[in-house]
């Protein structure tokens, strides 16, 4: 039962997360003409959202309430629970990028929208495995050394470049952020008032 859960959790961040992703670079390709995302900064949303943090989640060791695990098997963990939790993380991602490059294509250029939007769809992305994680000290650890690899690629002038990237100031990295936290506080409470 604990392996159904991870399981579920971590086909939930993949597909979700790279559905938001397809979802967010056809909009802008279809609306602009051109994908806000290129090829290697799709591959680095893939290398810092999936590999580690994902891999952590499904390795984890079981959750300690035991009533929740019962309620865990392969009919309750890969239906309907696993399609809803899909459709969620997809809607929260794309919304959290597309504000995000709104948000920074109003106040400056094309390019500076692009890395807005990606920060915004990285960061959301490791927000919201942080959120589905608790506490767990691994998960949060893989969290933090992809937004700290994030970091670096946007900041450093070479790498920045070879991403096709800008570096941001503060103006973008609070929109980017403010939009992926927006992802996980958002459908916290609208699911705390349901």
């Amino acid at each position: 039962r604990a392996m159904w859960a991870s399981v579920r959790k971590a086909l939930g961040i993949l597909l979700g997360g790279n559905v938001g992703e397809i979802i967010f670079t056809l909009a802008t390709s279809l609306l602009t003409g051109r994908s806000a995302l290129n090829a290697r900064q799709l591959l680095l949303v893939n290398l810092l959202t999936d590999m580690l943090p994902a891999m952590a989640i499904a390795a984890r060791p079981p959750a300690a309430d035991p009533g929740k695990l019962l309620a865990e098997g392969p009919e309750a963990s890969l239906g309907a629970a696993l399609t809803r939790h899909i459709r969620l993380r997809a809607i929260v991602t794309t919304a959290a990028a597309t504000a995000a490059w709104v948000a920074a294509r109003a106040t400056g250029t094309r390019g500076r929208a692009d890395t807005v939007a990606l920060v915004a769809l990285v960061s959301s992305q490791l927000f919201q495995t942080l959120a589905d994680a608790g506490r767990d000290p691994v998960v949060a650890a893989a969290v933090v050394g992809s937004l700290v690899v994030l970091g670096v690629v946007v900041t450093v002038p070479g790498l920045s470049h070879f991403f096709g990237s800008r570096p941001l100031g503060p103006t973008g990295w609070t929109i980017a952020v403010a939009s992926a936290v927006a992802s996980v506080v958002v459908p916290a409470v609208a699911q705390g008032a349901a």
